[in-house]
């Protein structure tokens, strides 16, 4: 008997040890103070300036939120009591503000806790449609902002469950929404339903190498509910209220006015439906119609896309990317693969465009052909227009000058680049709201265009205005920011009222917008006076660092410096380094800094720069590429990169007298938490690792990952080589594990830490798991956040900052 109750006892200390029951936690007070501080509002200013709109919302969601009902369908998450997505972000308060005004006014007769999304502007910019979630369902509801008043339309009727629920008629004075029709079915319960037989899937001999999408449709209950959800009827509002039906009821997925608003292009879902891919490749079907509904033309019935080519630039082979044509009444661009939407085939051209005026009579004329695959265009005149193209393989982009109304004059490549050379972008083109209110390429009246870009380069960030002349391509520097202990970010330009619009920020001051004149040199004049929230990391110190690779590549990353320390003392201090593994196919794009140590210290809910505020150095944003040139692979070398750039990031640190390196973490994100499980299984660099949300065994993503498009029966060893879960007798080193319960990215199944998890144990590592409740990948609500941030800490305190204290305990 005496053994059966000592057996008792350790039975259940081991079912103790394994899994714990604990509610939501706080964070120490020094953490919880820069989480719990109210947030800025999103700012939305239209394109004439008159008005700009400040949109509020509470920082994180409630626990109480995610617990909502919720349906996972076709890669949709849905609400099925009121018809909108569940992970929907609500805003709760908005104010305006005229030009000339310093103060935004309130605005007035806002619904009781308000639910807001949505926002839909009217034509001539007086109006904001938008939508008010309740408990039964989705209204309708107008902003206007000469008034700062709101008003609602509709009961709680409209359909958002496939998004693009308002859009305005050209004359301002209706919206075409939405709507739940009358015949919606019960939705089936799966969890009570008997099953009338198997589901079944099969194929026919045809390859499908798809990503793990998560979230698809399951069964033909799901096929059931998904069709009644994404059902709708089609009803013209007008702003007084009234409803007139439009369209009867269908499975819409999109609704697009042309630019002079006669016509609408109308994109709707068709069976059958797929369990391998999300609802957006189902089989759709795309017509017009005149703006009073009536049918004019079928432009074009997609299949089932299933079973495309391999490889990321791989598409379906028929007519795709139908859209208006931005300067023109009602012309249509769609796009067509001349490589059958395989990238492995060799061609001259991969795709072409085409233009197809109303009435959309015989068939659209070419325009123009694209070496790679057509990624654009943005629209000039009827003899210019600009339009650009992507090859992911070599990560090469072009941009084209070409004449819309002469297929025969060839088209002028004016850039030709590596998209991921930041320090050689030449900007984006300024853009000015045209005759019909859409957005066109902004000339003057000597024909010339304005380029604004980033600015980056190899001695620190400079955003610049250029003019170019189209013609002779010549370019010359308006303006260039140089702001002392500032970061200017630049947003938009009016050439016409020489109107610049830039947001202006410093390590300790918020960001707020600018108005500067570039030309007569006025400026800058504030437009928003938002404080900073985070006042006790005002005088945190903070530095870009570069450090040199083994192989000699230039790396850098953003240092903090703990809440108080003393520079002049080099106390040795415990350090976290936060980092994001990111694929490149040249070296000297991999050595570019895009990080501005004048950029507001900001600490999202995922950031690691809290722990200044608990004695730690924080090296965050960490540079950590992964390079694979010529027919060479980034994978093919993925470990030995990973583990070099890490020891380069601490040897850095450490040579300015900064750190303990005994005592030294390492935490990420989604990939970042893949690089934190291959660097605590293949280097003794780390005191103990955090990992969120991450993969980890990738034969459960045979067919590519990230930026890996061979699949598990090309690349065995590649697989198995980055594969934690396959090395998990390695891991000698402390690692707390976070996933999200209801993680909906690609790849990122819960299951995979949970499986990491048990392998771990089962070898005898030292690991925690946490799985957080109605979580999706990245967490959202405040309960989740600090009990994710508490859980952070405790690790940091315990196995970093009192690693020898632990130690000692442990040998004791």
């Amino acid at each position: 008997m005496k053994n059966v109750f000592t057996c008792l006892l350790l039975f259940i200390a081991l079912i103790a040890s394994g899994q714990e029951k604990l509610n939501y936690q706080k964070p120490a007070p020094e953490i919880l103070e820069l989480v719990d501080v109210p947030m800025a509002p999103a700012v939305q200013i239209t394109e004439t300036t008159d008005y700009m709109v400040m949109l509020y919302r509470d920082s994180y969601k409630t626990i109480a939120e995610l617990s909502e009902p919720e349906l996972r369908l076709g890669g949709l998450r849905i609400n099925p009591d009121t018809n909108i997505g569940s992970r929907t972000t609500y805003y709760n308060n908005v104010k305006v503000k005229k030009t000339g005004e310093k103060e935004p006014r309130q605005v007035n007769g806002l619904p009781d806790n308000p639910r807001l999304a949505n926002f839909s502007i009217s034509p001539d910019e007086s109006m904001i449609a938008l939508t008010n979630t309740t408990a039964q369902g989705v209204e309708l509801w107008v902003l206007d902002m000469a008034k700062a008043e709101v008003r609602r339309l509709t009961g709680p009727g409209l359909n958002a469950n496939l998004r693009d629920v308002i859009n305005w008629f050209k004359d301002g004075k209706s919206v075409l929404v939405k709507m739940v029709p009358e015949d919606q079915a019960e939705l089936l319960d799966a969890a009570v339903m008997v099953p009338s037989g198997p589901t079944i899937s099969s194929n026919e001999g045809k390859r499908a190498q798809n990503r793990t999408y998560q979230d698809l449709l399951k069964n033909p209950d799901d096929e059931f509910n998904f069709e009644q959800l994404a059902r709708s009827a089609l009803y013209q509002v007008t702003l007084d209220g009234k409803m007139n039906l439009w369209k009867e009821s269908d499975m819409y997925r999109s609704v697009n006015f042309s630019p002079d608003g006669e016509y609408v292009m109308v994109v709707t879902l068709d069976k059958p439906f797929s369990y391998l891919v999300p609802y957006y490749r189902f089989p759709s079907k795309t017509n017009v119609y005149s703006k009073d509904g009536t049918f004019v033309k079928t432009l074009l019935e997609t299949p089932l896309v299933e079973d495309l080519p391999k490889g990321r630039m791989a598409v379906w082979s028929g007519m795709r990317n139908i859209s208006w044509r931005a300067d023109k009444p009602a012309s249509l661009i769609y796009v067509k693969a001349l490589d059958g939407g395989d990238p492995a085939v060799k061609v001259d051209y991969r795709d072409e465009v085409f233009e197809w005026e109303a009435p959309f009579q015989g068939e659209g004329q070419s325009m123009l052909k694209t070496r790679n695959r057509f990624a654009g265009i943005q629209w000039g005149s009827d003899q210019l227009a600009v339009a650009y193209d992507r090859w992911w393989n070599n990560r090469n982009t072009k941009t084209y000058l070409f004449n819309p109304s002469d297929a025969s004059e060839s088209a002028v490549i004016i850039s030709d680049r590596n998209y991921q050379d930041v320090y050689s972008d030449p900007g984006d083109f300024a853009t000015q709201r045209n005759k019909y209110g859409w957005s066109s390429l902004a000339m003057d009246r000597k024909g010339n265009a304005y380029l604004m870009g980033d600015g980056f380069t190899e001695k620190g960030q400079f955003p610049f205005v250029d003019r170019i002349n189209l013609k002779s391509l010549k370019k010359t520097r308006l303006y260039s920011s140089n702001i002392p202990g500032k970061k200017e970010t630049l947003i938009d330009y009016d050439i016409n009222e020489d109107q610049l619009l830039v947001r202006i920020e410093s390590k300790s001051e918020y960001p707020n917008y600018y108005y500067k004149s570039l030309i007569k040199r006025k400026g800058p004049e504030q437009l928003t006076y938002f404080d900073n929230p985070f006042q006790s990391l005002a005088d945190v110190h903070k530095e870009v660092i570069t450090y040199t690779r083994e192989d000699g590549l230039e790396l850098s990353g953003t240092l903090y410096l703990p809440v108080g320390y003393n520079k002049d003392e080099k106390k040795k201090m415990p350090m976290i380094l936060w980092a994001y593994p990111r694929e490149y196919k040249d070296k000297n794009s991999a050595s570019q800094s895009t990080q501005n140590p004048n950029q507001f210290t900001y600490p999202s809910s995922g950031s690691p720069i809290f722990w200044v505020a608990r004695g730690y150095v924080v090296l965050a944003n960490a540079a950590f590429p992964i390079i694979g040139e010529k027919e060479e692979e980034p994978n093919d070398s993925f470990r030995s990169q990973l583990v070099a750039n890490a020891k380069a990031a601490i040897d850095a640190v450490d040579n300015l007298g900064y750190i303990d390196r005994e005592r030294v973490a390492v935490g990420g994100h989604s990939y970042g938490a893949f690089m934190v499980a291959n660097l605590l299984s293949h280097s003794d660099l780390f005191a103990a690792g955090i990992a969120r949300s991450g993969a980890y065994n990738r034969t459960l993503t045979p067919f590519g990952f990230q930026s890996e498009e061979r699949n598990y029966w090309e690349a065995p060893e590649v697989y198995y080589t980055m594969s934690p879960f396959m090395h998990a007798d390695k891991m000698k080193t402390p690692l707390l594990l976070l996933h999200g319960k209801a993680d909906n990215n690609s790849g990122t199944y819960p299951m995979q830490s949970e499986r990491y998890f048990n392998a771990l144990k089962g070898l005898g590592a030292t690991v925690r798991l946490v799985m957080l409740p109605k979580e999706s990948h990245g967490y959202r609500a405040k309960e989740s956040i600090l009990h994710m941030l508490w859980e952070q800490d405790q690790w940091l305190e315990k196995y970093v900052k009192n690693k020898d204290t632990n130690t000692e305990q442990n040998m004791k």
